[in-house]
C-alpha cells in the first residue's frame, strides 16, 4: 500500500523566470564521488613503476578495490566502465589477468602493507558465477586482505543476487551488499532502460536477507521519466519494508553515450525543480522513518548495528585498485587504465587488459598528478560533502593553514548562497547546501581538471 509522504521543509525551487537569470545555479552538475574524475586522467609518459610510486607511502590502512566490468544489461542512465556480456570465456581470462596484476602490485608494496577495507564493484561483480566469486575472493586475499576481518562491500543487481552467489559472499566475509534496485515500479524501470519486474526484485531482497549479510543497501533513483511524488513514495515504502541498513537516493543524470542521452543536455530548470522536490520528499520520508542522513545521497538506519571501527580515511589513505576499471591512489598520483563509455572502446580496453603480462602491470598507465593544490581540493570536497562536515583542525594539521586562505572565494560564495555554516571549528553544509551538493562540488574542480574533463567530453 502506498502511503503519503509527510509534510516537508521547503527548499527554494527554480522557476522559469529564475532560470533566465544569470544568478541561476543548476543543482545537478556533477556527482563528485571521487576527485579528480577519471576523464581528467591522461596517458603517463614515461610510465612510472609501481614500486617507485608506493615507496615511502603509508601502507598501514589501505583500501582494496576489485573491479569486475561485466553486466547482464547496460542501464539507460549508466556511464560506468562496463560491457554487456562476456563471450568466449572472457570472465575466466579476465580473472587470469586480475591474478597477474595482483602479483605485480603485491610485489610493489611493502610486506607489512595492511588493508582496512575491501570492496568489489563494477559493472556487476555478481555477474560472475559462485565459483568465479570464490576465485575473486582468493585474489583479494592474495594481496594480504583478510576479508573476514575487514569491512567488505559488494555491489549486485537483482537478477544476479542468486542464493549460491550470496552464500559465497557471506561465507567469505561480505559485510555489506548493495543492491541496485533504482525503482520498484516496473514502468519506471523500463523508462530507465532497467528491465526488471518488482516480483524479481522482492525475491532478490529476500535472498539477501536470508544470506544474513550484516548491511543491506538499496539504491533508488529519482527523476525518472513519468515518476511522480506518489510513485516515488511507493518505491520508498517498498524499500523500507525490508528495513535496509542503508539507502542511497540518486538523482537521475543523463550522460553522453548512455541509453538516455537522447534526452539532450543543457540546463533544464523544470526538471531540476522536479528532482529537487523528489529529493526533499525522499529525504524527509527517510528521516521520519528513523534514518540518519550522512550525505546528499546516503541514509543510514538509526538503529543499524555497529560493524566496529573503520579506520580508513578517504581523504588521506591510499587505495589499491585491481581490474581495468579500478583506480589507485598514492599521495602524488592517482592512476588507472584507459577509461571509456562507448561500447567499442570499452571492449578494446578490456581486451588489452586480459592480454597484459605480469611485467605490463608493473607500471601505471594513465593518471593525474596530485599536486598540493589538488590534494587540498580533494580533502575539502570529500569532507564538506559529508553531513558531519569538516573540522578546521583536520585541514590545518594536514596543510598547515586555514582553508579560507586557499578557498576563501568559494567558501564566501557558498555562505552567501546559504549553503554553508561556519560553526566554530567546523565547516558544515546547511540543509540547502546538502541539496545542492552536486553544484557545490564541481566549483572546487581545479582549472586543470576542468580543462581535461572538457577535452575528454569534446572527443
Amino acid at each position: 500500500m502506498t502511503t503519503s509522504l509527510p509534510a516537508t521543509t521547503a527548499l527554494p525551487m527554480p522557476t522559469s523566470p529564475v532560470a533566465l537569470s544569470p544568478d541561476y545555479v543548476p543543482p545537478y552538475q556533477n556527482y563528485v564521488y571521487a576527485y579528480p574524475h577519471k576523464t581528467a586522467y591522461r596517458p603517463l609518459h614515461p610510465r612510472p613503476a609501481l614500486k617507485d610510486l608506493w615507496s615511502g607511502e603509508p601502507q598501514d590502512a589501505l583500501s582494496l578495490y576489485l573491479h569486475v566490468p561485466f553486466c547482464e544489461v547496460r542501464c539507460g542512465f549508466c556511464n560506468l566502465f562496463t560491457r554487456v556480456g562476456a563471450p568466449d570465456e572472457l570472465t575466466t581470462r579476465y580473472l587470469d589477468a586480475l591474478e597477474r596484476q595482483a602479483e605485480s602490485v603485491r610485489d610493489a608494496l611493502s610486506p607489512s602493507a595492511r588493508f582496512a577495507t575491501a570492496a568489489f564493484g563494477g559493472g556487476t561483480p555478481t555477474y560472475l558465477t559462485a565459483r568465479e566469486l570464490e576465485r575473486l575472493c582468493d585474489i583479494a586475499e592474495s594481496m594480504g586482505a583478510d576479508l573476514r576481518a575487514v569491512p567488505l562491500s559488494v555491489e549486485a543487481s537483482p537478477s544476479t543476487a542468486t542464493a549460491d552467489r550470496l552464500a559465497v559472499l557471506a561465507e567469505r566475509g561480505a559485510t555489506r551488499l548493495s543492491l541496485g534496485v533504482q525503482s520498484f515500479d516496473d514502468t519506471e524501470a523500463r523508462a530507465a532502460v532497467r528491465p526488471q519486474r518488482r516480483a524479481d526484485v522482492e525475491a532478490a531482497l529476500q535472498r539477501v536477507r536470508d544470506a544474513a549479510i550484516d548491511v543491506l543497501n538499496i539504491d533508488l533513483i529519482y527523476g525518472i521519466d513519468g515518476q511522480t511524488p506518489e510513485s516515488w513514495a511507493a518505491s520508498l515504502d517498498a524499500a523500507l519494508t525490508w528495513r535496509p541498513e542503508e539507502l542511497y537516493l540518486y538523482p537521475l543524470y543523463v550522460r553522453p553515450l548512455t541509453g538516455l542521452a537522447r534526452r539532450g543536455g543543457g540546463p533544464d530548470p523544470e526538471w531540476d525543480a522536479h528532482r529537487l522536490d523528489l529529493y526533499r520528499r525522499g529525504r524527509d520520508h527517510l528521516l521520519a522513518a528513523g534514518y540518519v542522513q550522512e550525505s546528499m545521497r546516503m541514509f543510514r538506519r538509526g538503529d543499524a548495528p555497529d560493524l566496529g571501527p573503520n579506520d580508513y580515511a578517504c581523504q588521506t589513505d591510499g587505495m589499491i585498485g585491481l581490474g581495468c576499471g579500478a583506480r589507485s591512489y598514492t599521495r602524488s598520483l592517482h592512476y588507472s587504465f584507459d577509461y571509456a563509455v562507448g561500447v567499442n572502446e570499452v571492449r578494446a580496453i578490456i581486451d588489452d587488459y586480459v592480454a597484459g603480462t605480469v611485467d605490463d602491470f608493473r607500471r601505471a598507465v594513465v593518471g593525474h598528478a596530485m599536486t598540493e593544490d589538488e590534494a587540498r581540493r580533494r580533502h575539502l570536497l570529500q569532507s564538506v560533502l559529508q553531513k558531519s562536515g569538516m573540522p578546521l583542525t583536520d585541514y590545518r594539521s594536514r596543510f598547515g593553514s586555514d582553508p579560507h586562505e586557499h578557498f576563501g572565494v568559494e567558501l564566501r560564495r557558498w555562505s552567501e548562497r546559504g549553503w554553508l555554516d561556519s560553526d566554530g571549528d567546523l565547516l558544515r553544509l546547511t540543509e540547502l547546501g546538502m541539496a545542492y551538493s552536486d553544484a557545490l562540488g564541481p566549483e572546487l574542480f581545479s582549472p586543470r581538471v576542468r580543462a581535461a574533463m572538457a577535452e575528454y567530453e569534446g572527443h
